[in-house]
């Protein structure tokens, strides 16, 4: 029986992506291995979003295709994701002993293409016109695999919003909304399998249903929810009661709707966790980038979020460096972070990507400045994360316990509902998968510590 192995870059629609095709290669009789020596077939399904995850698959891939083809010359070794619907067949260029090249909404193909390439075909390319729907995954993708505690669902694929920094509709094509009766099979299918905290995932997941999709006039919402968002979580909870928390992802401030708002409210279900990317506290910045926002809007999502849910937490993503940023600019971020106190903020430099508007402009942010604004962020954020976290000491907290801690095999690891890392002191005994609850007893700024109440 032939190994496969997978490297996964980029988001967590590529962490799903990597799953579904997983199950899809067992299913057609292929065994997984987590070490790649071990492995006959590697595929690296790769992100095209930044430039540091492009050059970590462009490296893997170098690695796979030189030194790993002289060590084992038989191994096929392939491409699937963003960089490959991005490069399309000029990779090949780059790495003429590449096996097979597998564009966006192509996964399903790809337990057919590797047959294809253990035969001895070579360089195969599969794109796709990105205007199709997304691949149906159907129960049985689910089969024989082994499941950790949490997973994703992607209910939207693509995105219509044209950020001019951003090339995901150059490859993840428009967006799409998978139908409510299809999604739901997949949700049962993986809390069968043990799963009791899933994420729904879109590229701006709060527009789903808004774009070519209609509602089933069969499905009825009894809490009078009209928008479609609202509606899939009532669908799933009502049909899946066995799902304990629902997650997603990523979020735009223009869908902090007052019924989003009412669906955290109402279902204990949904997770008081959302990330709302801002990229730029600058007005003048968040123009240039096409987000159709400025801070003042964006600081009234947050507000909308507060105001309704205390406890929520709330994080972000954040861009320095942006071409044409000045300090002016950059210290207008500075100051919107601290207003809009974000439990975590996750900080990029900026990369252009090919082919953006963004890409035109010059940029004038050395490599030095962007590294220094980066460096002054995380520093303010882990002073805020510090702030919020310390308030939480002598509260309890319930934990999903995911296993062991990676630091110290002694204690054991998990995450609340607000997406804060728990380390904690079992003081009964444990199991992968339980609902504990802890009290806090210490804080770091990314992670908080304590013990199981009893």
């Amino acid at each position: 029986m032939y190994k496969f192995h997978i490297h996964t870059y980029g988001c967590q629609m590529n962490v799903r992506d990597s799953q579904v095709l997983t199950n899809r290669l067992i299913a057609a009789g292929y065994e997984h291995t987590d070490i790649e020596d071990e492995a006959d077939i590697v595929i690296v399904n790769s992100c095209s979003v930044r430039g540091k995850a492009e050059d970590k698959a462009i490296g893997k891939l170098g690695l796979l295709c030189t030194v790993g083809r002289r060590e084992k010359p038989n191994r096929i070794v392939g491409l699937m994701g963003c960089m490959a619907q991005n490069f399309k067949e000029t990779i090949f260029k780059r790495l003429p002993t590449l096996s097979f090249s597998v564009g966006t909404r192509c996964e399903q193909l790809i337990p057919a293409i590797v047959e294809r390439a253990l035969k001895g075909e070579q360089r195969i390319c599969e794109l796709s016109n990105l205007d199709h729907e997304l691949p149906k995954v159907v129960p049985e993708c689910f089969a024989g695999a082994e499941q950790p505690v949490s997973a994703f669902a992607t209910i939207l694929l693509g995105c219509n919003r044209r950020c001019a920094y951003c090339i995901v509709p150059d490859v993840r094509g428009p967006e799409f909304s998978r139908q409510p009766q299809e999604i739901l099979p997949e949700i049962i299918a993986l809390v069968n399998a043990g799963i009791k905290d899933i994420t729904l995932l879109g590229q701006s997941v709060m527009n789903y249903g808004r774009i070519g999709f209609t509602w089933p006039e069969e499905i009825t919402s009894e809490r009078g929810f009209t928008e479609p968002l609202p509606r899939l979580f009532e669908y799933i909870i009502k049909n899946v009661p066995e799902l304990k928390r629902i997650r997603f992802t990523s979020s735009h401030p223009s869908g902090v709707t007052d019924e989003l708002v009412r669906a955290l409210k109402e279902f204990p279900q949904l997770c008081h966790h959302v990330h709302l990317p801002m990229q730029s506290g600058s007005d003048r910045i968040l123009k240039h980038m096409r987000r159709g926002y400025d801070s003042e809007k964006y600081l009234a999502a947050i507000k909308k979020l507060r105001e309704a849910l205390p406890d929520i937490s709330i994080t972000t993503d954040i861009i320095v460096g942006y071409p044409e940023e000045t300090e002016e600019d950059f210290e207008a971020t500075r100051r919107i972070m601290e207003e809009a106190n974000f439990d975590n903020s996750f900080i990029f430099k900026y990369s252009p990507r090919p082919g953006t508007p963004s890409s035109l402009l010059e940029d004038v942010v050395t490599d030095a400045e962007k590294q220094r604004r980066n460096q002054v962020l995380l520093a303010d954020q882990d002073v805020r994360a510090m702030r919020i976290n310390n308030q939480l000491i002598g509260t309890t907290t319930e934990v999903l316990v995911e296993g062991p801690s990676l630091r110290n095999q002694e204690k054991w690891s998990g995450r609340n509902s607000k997406n804060k890392i728990v380390i904690f002191e079992p003081k009964t005994e444990v199991a992968i998968g339980d609902f504990v609850n802890v009290r806090i007893t210490s804080v770091q700024p990314q992670t908080l510590y304590g013990e199981v109440v009893i």
